[in-house]
């Protein structure tokens, strides 16, 4: 300490900084949600308490609540009044959109910006009213959140006086006091802290009459308390353990002391705990001298600049050297790789997970709606070639609820191609492919919400025999159940009668419906159109052939009548039958080249995107490319056709409409009202006489047209007619 006349230059211990993991979470999470790439400042909240231990201070610590509420979390955040652990301090933190922004900021500016707020609210009275603001800081970063490390600079501004504050005494609390003094002071200070108003105010007066009766009093009442004829201690509560030195917060107290009541000796009390309680052996009571000559305490603090030199300047703290002393937190660093199911892993995991789609929102597409795509559940009929690929490209748009159906096991040629596999899976004849892809989904995705269920789909074409129509039967109820209960339902099965009841399913209970097929160089990506019933819910099922009869072939949009699109098998001439019979190898394999299904199956998902963003959902009509329809133009994510068809052999892509056919075996108003007129038997009768369906339609009848058109024809040309082209 430098020597002066009556004692030495009063020092004060510097403020430390911590930064909890919650924090850097939190601000990552308002950065990719709300702010994106706004640079303005925001107000932020630090957390201090009196020290509570003799051998470690306290630190000025940020936690997930140090900053702004998120817009989803606005109806449920409450105030936290009277918390006597979280002493608030306000703050300021400027996060720079890159690391070179962050070293180019002039922190020193800002820094005397922040020095001078301080200086203001002295002045003005606030700091009387709210004592904390004598304690502001300035919080600086970069949040680097694709490697998840945050660089940043603590800051801790304070004004000098001039001349410096000298101190003439400073012993521990119990030494400076009578006994008396001292134990109604321990209990004063006790009863200000377990008061859920007070708890939380850093600076107050301590009142001790001639009685030794002590009373504590905010700040606002120095002047009514002028008249008492008391000892006045000027208490803070005071982070810092130090025997020889008071805290930093004392630093800017002196300054409105001197300033605001123009006192030239001080009485200054430390208050610091022992396990929530005074410690008054702690705590410390000290005298010191402000020297403040005439005139000059109006102007103690402030920056006083001639011919462009600082003659006297606001002191800043920073909480390291301002080019060297930036920290850097890895919050990677601090978690356990290997606890994959520990919270902050599965927390950090999210957030890295959404990070591309977050940064979309940011100036690509700032209508991208997450909550939906995040609340949507998923339901994958095939875990092959398709559902890998499918459920890798779900995870990647933010869905989180994913169910996969197959009744396969791994076997040694899938891994290269389906990609949820490795060598393991394929070990002891096999895993199943709907748990092991849900393992491999939990592995790539610790927070995913994947189920797997191990069944196979009925079909039309394959006969049930009577000893197995409960179990299959079965199986259509448990699959009507899994379809019910999800939002989307892809069809990636490797045939095309293991799609029909799906298919069927879904036409029947509206939901949206996407098939997926490949060739060896070709591909079908389709959306179902909606129901042919959808429109109305109220009617029985008896009601709904003459209700059908009536719409025809439309749906309602808006009131509008718009032809219904069709479904897969709304092209189809023939009912399904067993395809699988009588195959070679290489007809039982899904043979494709292998770019084929990760084209195929993103397009789906893609195509699944777009209904879910456009507003009329399932019922949105076909859109193509040239389209000049202003709806279609100003939609988010562009069209959203019916059909996708492309050949890798040309490198080609084209985009088609189907209507919905009268006459289609799975989704047509007759076959809709039949199952529910029926049920299960129905479905039971279309498994085991495919011609049913044919019948039930009418393409038994389109088919006998048609040849007799034919012979009819050729009866025609037997005649010498001829038609020239």
């Amino acid at each position: 300490m430098t020597e002066k006349e009556s004692g030495s230059v009063l020092q004060f211990a510097p403020f430390q900084s911590a930064v909890d993991e919650g924090f850097w979470h939190r601000l990552s999470s308002l950065k990719l949600n709300k702010f994106g790439i706004d640079e303005s400042p925001i107000p932020i909240s630090g957390f201090y308490s009196p020290c509570t231990n003799s051998r470690v201070s306290n630190h000025l610590s940020l936690i997930a609540e140090s900053l702004p509420p998120e817009q989803s979390e606005q109806s449920s955040v409450t105030t936290n009044f009277g918390n006597r652990n979280r002493c608030s301090v306000p703050g300021i933190l400027y996060n720079t959109n890159t690391f070179e922004g962050f070293h180019a900021l002039n922190k020193q500016g800002l820094l005397k910006a922040e020095a001078q707020k301080v200086w203001d609210d002295i002045h003005s009275g606030k700091a009387e009213e709210d004592c904390a603001v004598l304690s502001r800081f300035l919080l600086i970063s970069f949040a680097d959140l694709k490697k998840w490390s945050f660089h940043y600079w603590f800051a801790f501004p304070a004004l000098v006086l001039d001349p410096p504050a000298t101190l003439v005494d400073l012993r521990p609390a119990s030494q400076w006091l009578s006994l008396e003094e001292a134990e109604s002071l321990s209990a004063a200070c006790n009863e200000w802290r377990s008061s859920s108003v007070t708890t939380d105010v850093p600076f107050f007066l301590v009142s001790i009459a001639s009685n030794s009766r002590t009373t504590i009093k905010h700040l606002k009442e120095w002047t009514s308390c002028q008249q008492d004829g008391n000892k006045f201690l000027f208490g803070f509560y005071d982070p810092c353990h130090l025997p020889t030195n008071p805290g930093w917060p004392l630093r800017n107290f002196l300054a409105l002391i001197g300033s605001r009541w123009n006192l030239k000796k001080v009485c200054f009390f430390c208050y610091r705990e022992n396990r929530g309680f005074a410690d008054l052996s702690l705590s410390l009571i000290g005298e010191a001298l402000l020297s403040v000559s005439q005139g000059r305490a109006a102007e103690m603090g402030t920056i006083f600049v001639q011919d462009g030199k600082i003659l006297n300047m606001c002191l800043m703290q920073w909480d390291g050297s301002l080019t060297e002393g930036r920290r850097c937190q890895d919050v990677l660093a601090l978690l356990n790789p290997w606890t994959q199911k520990d919270q902050n892993v599965n927390r950090l995991a999210i957030s890295a997970a959404d990070l591309n789609l977050k940064l979309m929102r940011w100036r690509a597409l700032p209508s991208l709606n997450l909550n939906i795509l995040s609340a949507t559940k998923c339901l994958l009929l095939g875990a092959g070639t398709l559902g890998c690929q499918v459920a890798r490209m779900l995870m990647a748009w933010g869905v989180r609820k994913i169910t996969l159906l197959d009744s396969g096991k791994v076997a040694m040629s899938n891994p290269l191609r389906q990609s949820l596999y490795t060598l393991e899976d394929c070990l002891n004849g096999g895993d199943f492919k709907a748990i092991a892809a849900v393992k491999s989904l939990e592995r790539i995705f610790p927070a995913v919400e994947a189920e797997g269920v191990v069944m196979g789909i009925p079909m039309p074409g394959h006969p049930v025999p009577s000893q197995e129509e409960e179990s299959v039967l079965q199986d259509c109820r448990r699959l009507q159940v899994l379809i019910d209960s999800h939002d989307a339902i892809f069809l990636l099965t490797d045939t095309r009668e293991s799609r029909w009841l799906p298919t069927l399913l879904c036409a029947n209970s509206n939901k949206i419906a996407i098939t997926a097929a490949l060739g060896f160089d070709s591909f079908l990506v389709m959306r179902h159109g909606a129901g042919p019933i959808s429109t109305v819910n109220d009617f029985k099922a008896e009601d709904m052939t003459t209700l059908a009869a009536e719409m025809g072939n439309f749906s309602l949009i808006d009131g509008d009548r718009e032809p219904r699109l069709g479904c897969y098998f709304c092209n189809d001439v023939v009912a399904p039958v067993d395809s699988t019979a009588n195959r070679t190898l290489d007809q039982q394999c899904t043979v494709t080249r292998p770019g084929l299904a990760p084209i195929a199956s993103a397009l789906a998902v893609e195509l699944l995107v777009g209904i879910l963003h456009h507003p009329h959902g399932i019922c949105a009509k076909a859109e193509f490319a040239n389209s000049t329809d202003s709806e279609s133009t100003e939609q988010p994510l562009g069209i959203l056709p019916h059909q996708v068809r492309g050949s890798l052999s040309q490198f080609s892509q084209m985009t088609l409409v189907g209507h919905a056919s009268n006459c289609c075996t799975a989704c047509c108003t007759t076959v809709v009202s039949e199952y529910q007129k029926r049920g299960m038997d129905f479905v039971l009768q279309a498994i085991n006489h495919p011609t049913y369906l044919e019948d039930l339609t009418g393409l038994t009848e389109l088919m006998k047209s048609a040849s007799s058109f034919q012979l009819d024809w050729d009866n025609e040309m037997d005649d010498d007619d001829c038609i020239e082209i």
